[in-house]
């Protein structure tokens, strides 16, 4: 039988890289939900500054956005967050990943290895966010994961080839995970309960607020509709 989801309201939801537009109306729309949500980067003033933001746009009655520092590209601080959150009884019901940017141009030959590096950052982040939260999401009731890909992944070009392999490399762990939560569900012979979800956009201004209203949605279908499957923004 599936899950019977009960929305995102009451779950704890990890925002990986949180100090951008789409993490600041991630953790709005989500605490506005009534999910608390635990925001993530490396600066601590915009941190605070989104902690502000957030609680004022949600209201007194929602769950105040928690912020937590942390290198998301250091594998050692990732554990350490998860360890600390643990030992305060919080555990992740829920992660959007947003670490993530854009280089490229200059054809395939522009493509260095400079910018590469500097891509591969979210793939790192997203490798470390969810090996060291993988006990919590699958040890939720209704766990929920969403990464935030490209549409060049399925037509890239010479100018942002960087781009779209660390893009489709990302999408690969994902469903790599999606297939995890899978296959665990099967060996317990349990009803498949978390599940890993990517959300392609050909580009993400303007539509962050649509971002964060269909990654809280995931929690109001059950999870074998929503697991190991590609969305995209703006369109479906």
């Amino acid at each position: 039988m599936p899950d019977s989801p009960r929305g995102v309201a009451g779950r704890t939801v990890l925002v990986a890289g949180a100090t951008s537009t789409s993490g600041a109306a991630a953790c709005r729309v989500l605490a506005g939900a009534g999910a608390r949500v635990i925001a993530v980067g490396r600066d601590p003033e915009k941190l605070a500054a989104l902690a502000l933001g957030a609680a004022s746009a949600a209201g007194d009655l929602a769950p105040p956005v928690c912020v937590e520092r942390c290198d998301l590209d250091d594998e050692g601080e990732v554990a350490g967050l998860a360890e600390r959150l643990r030992a305060d009884g919080v555990r992740a019901d829920g992660i959007l990943h947003l670490v993530g940017g854009w280089r490229g141009g200059g054809g395939l030959a522009g493509q260095s290895d400079e910018d590469y590096r500097f891509l591969e950052r979210g793939l790192t982040a997203l490798r470390h966010v969810t090996r060291a939260f993988d006990a919590d999401l699958r040890a939720s009731d209704a766990a929920r994961l969403a990464i935030v890909s490209s549409t060049a992944v399925a037509r890239p070009l010479a100018g942002g080839a960087n781009y779209a392999a660390v893009k489709a490399a990302s999408e690969a762990w994902t469903r790599a995970v999606a297939q995890g939560f899978a296959k665990a569900a099967r060996d317990e012979q349990a009803p498949l309960r978390a599940a890993a979800v990517v959300f392609r956009a050909k580009a993400l201004a303007g539509l962050e607020d649509d971002l964060a209203e269909r990654f809280a949605a995931l929690w109001d279908a059950d999870a074998a509709s929503v697991n190991d499957t590609i969305r995209t923004l703006g369109q479906d």
